[in-house]
């Protein structure tokens, strides 16, 4: 149980610090958004355009809000790496197209029900966010199940 705890505690804090480096850099590029802002967005989710005017408490709701999802993606992982072969056998492509697919998750059906302002699909941001989820996302909780959990059957 502690190589569990151990692989998504050490996964989500990588999963967390890379994605939302990568969201700063990205964000802050293309929309000029600083990092509070990148926060606020993620905590707009929750609570709508309002979470713009909170400052620093909704930048924190909002980085509470990021290491929650990044948890839970870290998790999700976990269970598939102890209870799937293939995903033991594939640890980092699996990892990688884990990735791509929570952006897909995040971006086709959770963002829009949510009250996260709508912005620009492009075709970059599309790409930038694949790429980026299955770099930032899905390789470094693939590594931390490969380090920490047991290799089953394999």
């Amino acid at each position: 149980m502690r190589n569990i705890l151990r692989a998504i505690g050490i996964g989500t804090i990588a999963v967390a610090l890379l994605d939302a480096t990568d969201g700063v850099v990205f964000f802050g590029l293309t929309l000029h958004f600083n990092p509070v802002q990148v926060l606020q967005y993620i905590a707009s989710g929750a609570f709508g355009r309002s979470a713009f005017d909170g400052g620093l408490a909704t930048a924190f709701a909002g980085l509470v809000i990021h290491f929650g999802l990044a948890a839970a993606f870290t998790a999700i992982f976990a269970g598939a790496y102890l209870a799937i072969l293939a995903v033991r056998q594939f640890t980092v492509a699996s990892g990688l197209v884990y990735g791509a697919v929570v952006w897909l998750f995040m971006n086709l059906l959770v963002l829009p029900h949510s009250g996260v302002p709508q912005l620009p699909l492009t075709t970059l941001a599309a790409a930038h966010g694949i790429i980026g989820h299955a770099l930032f996302v899905g390789l470094p909780a693939a590594l931390a199940a490969r380090r920490w959990l047991p290799k089953g059957d394999s």
